[in-house]
């Protein structure tokens, strides 16, 4: 048969049409399938950890040692101290900011005065070591300055008279509102000052006196006194008496409780309360 009776749209050659059929279906049997990552699938077998797993593994539950427990509570320890100093000083610094002009110059000039104290009596010890080393009868010079200690231990404790320079401070209480803490503060505030001798109404204000409310009035050392209260106090008059008119002091304070305040200077304040020398039962000097 010829060419010419060939079916009109068989190709010439079939083999040329068949061919790249042939080669797609080859190529497609030989590609690899998708596996389970490509196919965004799981795979089949369980995952081991990843590396954020295996850090949160790592970091937790926390093994900590005893050694490492007891820095860090020190370390605990110590920052806490730290705040608390540091919050203290915050606020020292600031009252003494909010403090006016008049209140912060009577704190340098208490400061001062202090200080001046406490030199002229480093002064005064360093007199008497110097008498004691130059003087030809040490002894004699010795039982002198012995003697002299003795009176002014006396007057501290209360058990001889004294007079000098100082104040008198009157509180009339009509409304009989001024209470025995009222008064403990005017004490204290003339010991701070450099009070040297203090009596009340007759009663001899020490070192281990004590003060209470009592029906109509107070007691000092349990002898009870009523108004008006008469401080007699020895000291540097020029150093008592701003102590006890600055503002807020004591002065202050009493009128504030309807109470009359009057505070006079004198070149001689005599200090002639005294109180019983007392032996205590149990303490002993241990000077040989």
């Amino acid at each position: 048969m010829s060419s010419n009776d060939e079916t009109p749209g068989t190709p010439e050659n079939p083999l040329r049409e068949e061919l790249p059929e042939e080669v797609r279906t080859k190529t497609a049997e030989k590609a690899p399938e998708p596996g389970p990552e490509r196919a965004g699938q799981e795979p089949d077998g369980p995952a081991g950890p990843t590396g954020r797993q295996r850090l949160l593994m790592g970091l937790w539950p926390p093994r900590v040692s005893r050694a490492q427990l007891i820095v860090a509570l020190l370390l605990f320890g110590l920052g806490f101290g730290l705040a608390v100093q540091v919050a203290s000083n915050s606020d020292s610094d600031g009252a003494l900011r909010g403090a006016r002009q008049e209140d912060l110059v009577r704190i340098l000039d208490e400061l001062d005065d202090r200080t001046q104290r406490l030199e002229e009596e480093k002064q005064g010890l360093e007199d008497q070591r110097t008498e004691l080393e130059n003087s030809s009868d040490q002894a004699e010079e010795a039982r002198k300055q012995t003697v002299e200690k003795e009176k002014q231990l006396g007057i501290l404790a209360g058990t001889v008279a004294a007079q000098g320079p100082g104040i008198t401070l009157t509180i009339d209480d009509g409304e009989g509102t001024v209470e025995a803490d009222s008064l403990l503060d005017a004490v204290q505030e003339l010991r701070a000052a450099g009070a040297e001798a203090i009596q009340v109404n007759g009663v001899r204000i020490v070192a281990g006196t004590y003060l209470t409310d009592v029906s109509g009035g107070v007691a000092v050392d349990g002898n009870k006194i009523s108004a008006p209260y008469r401080f007699k106090v020895i000291g540097k008059p020029q150093d008592l008496e701003p102590a006890l008119n600055i503002p807020g002091g004591v002065v202050q304070t009493l009128e504030k409780e309807q109470a009359t305040v009057t505070v006079e200077r004198s070149d001689k304040i005599v200090v002639d309360a005294l109180r019983p020398a007392e032996r205590p039962d149990y303490a002993r000097s241990s000077s040989q």
